[in-house]
């Protein structure tokens, strides 16, 4: 299994990024997939969560209305779309499939 995360950086509050993952060696189609991340001094906590053939998604309260996943199983891809980002959106975010091992995430600074 293998996940690599891209599309993080520095963005000014109220602004957005894409996130990107692409999966490679397990059957993507075959998987949910979540978006994690993990603030300094914080566990790492669930964002969003997408099923097998996308027609259900779950948010954190903490994002809900604000962030959409969304996932391609033709390219074996999953993203992230994040607008109004706030500065507490500030961490490293990782996608996963629920098996083997995490990608090594991408950073995520919200600042002005």
């Amino acid at each position: 299994v293998q996940l690599v995360e891209s599309g993080g950086g520095l963005v000014q509050p109220g602004g957005s990024l894409r996130l990107s993952c692409t999966a490679s060696g397990f059957t993507f189609s075959w998987y949910a997939m979540s978006w994690y991340r993990q603030a300094p001094g914080k566990e790492r906590e669930l964002v969003a969560r997408i099923s097998v053939a996308g027609g259900s998604t779950n948010y954190a309260d903490f994002v809900k209305g604000r962030f959409t996943i969304s996932r391609d199983n033709v390219k074996n891809t999953v993203n992230l779309q994040m607008n109004s980002l706030k500065p507490e959106d500030t961490a490293v975010y990782y996608c996963y499939s629920g098996i083997g091992s995490w990608g090594q995430g991408t950073q995520v600074t919200v600042s002005s």
